[in-house]
Order: C-alpha cells, then structure tokens, then sequence
C-alpha cells in the first residue's frame, strides 16, 4: 500500500452516510475510489457537480463530466450539474459536510497553507479559500513531508488559505487533530512509531500515552 493509498483509506473513514463533502483536486480526490457504494454520501466539486463517483475505467471518460481539476470522473444515481454560483453559494452558505483538501503546510494553530507553490506561477487558490471557511470539518490529506522537509511546521510560512483553523490531517505517517489551541497525534500509520511521527514533525504535538494505529 503506497502513501496516498493510506491516506485516501483513512480520510475515507471519516466519511458517514447522508453528507455532502467536497474533494479537492489531486490526492484528496482519490479518497472516492474508498468510500462504499450505497453508503449514501453525494461529492461536491465546485466547478458543478454533486454526485461525483469514482474515477472511470480507461476509455470510457466523459469530456463533458470532470472535477474542478480537469480529472475525469463518473457521475452516481441522482447526481446533478449546477452552476458556479449555486456551487459556491453551497460552499459560502455552510451546507458543506466536510471538505478534503491537500495541502503544503500546516502549523501548530492548525492553519492551512495549500496554493502558493514556491518558484512556481499558479493561476491562484481557487475554491480553497471558501471551502475552508465554509465546509463545516475541514480535512487535510497530504504527505509528512516533502523532499526531507516537515510539512507540520511551527508556523505557516507560505501564504495562509484561510485564519479558520483544520480539523483534521491525515498524513502517511499518522492522524493529527487540532484540539485545544494546538496539534493532537490521534493514530499513526501500520509500521510507524511515535517516534518515527515526531522525528519527521518540526511543530509541537500533544502526544497520548497510547497512540493506536491506523485500521485500513
């Protein structure tokens, strides 16, 4: 099981039925390919869809039928397009369940810093900014770190997404929670350590006497 495959299992879970969340573009968006069938959960993307399904089989993608991304996906029974603007008013509005979204960095205040790549030109943050200000949970699902680096930081030094804190991030390494002004480990990932967790995290974490692992 590769990285992203724990991640998207996990964030997976955290999924019950009857809401409405919305899967950001990359990572996040494989965390539909999880989710049981007939659970009765509607995926959101903000370019106007609800009703999202997993990714379709090679050859049978619909050009008309994307996520916010561009990437292909297939539509479940009952799903409908919508505009941008009853998108985002959905979004705006606090009818979001929960969002998924990757992100960059994010610090011990529990803030998200997930648009501005450095040395990169990028067209902007998108939806990022209303969906973590509107879903009400929010959800990171993203690598520990990037090239040797932590991406669980003291404090955000990229260009913060949003001041309202994360609930919930689910890395390769483990699960933190954002409880109490600051960063909780809630599990870790099979064949990780404590250890292994702080060592590859530069911000401060509240750490229990007993951490379980991760059920995949």
């Amino acid at each position: 099981m590769d990285a992203k495959e724990i991640i998207a299992r996990r964030v997976a879970q955290e999924i019950t039925s009857g809401m409405l969340v919305n899967l950001g573009i990359g990572l996040p968006s494989l965390v539909a390919n999880y989710v049981p069938s007939g659970r009765g959960v509607f995926f959101q993307a903000e370019n106007g869809v609800i009703g999202l399904g997993a990714r379709p089989p090679e050859g049978m993608q619909d050009p008309h039928l994307t996520d916010a991304g561009g990437g292909f996906v297939t539509a479940v029974p009952g799903a409908a397009s919508i505009d941008s603007a009853m998108s985002f008013g959905i979004i705006r509005g606090g009818h979001l369940d929960m969002t998924v979204l990757g992100g960059l960095q994010v610090d011990e205040q529990g803030q998200l810093a997930n648009w501005k790549v450095p040395g990169k030109m990028v067209p902007g943050m998108g939806g990022a900014m209303d969906l973590v200000t509107g879903a009400k949970r929010v959800v990171v699902a993203m690598q520990h770190a990037a090239k040797g680096e932590s991406k669980i930081v003291p404090r955000c030094t990229l260009p913060l997404t949003s001041l309202r804190p994360v609930n919930l991030i689910v890395t390769d390494l483990a699960v933190l929670r954002f409880e109490n002004g600051g960063l909780a480990l809630v599990e870790r990932a099979p064949g990780v350590s404590v250890e292994d967790v702080l060592a590859a995290t530069t911000a401060r974490l509240a750490v229990p006497d007993v951490v379980p692992e991760m059920a995949l």
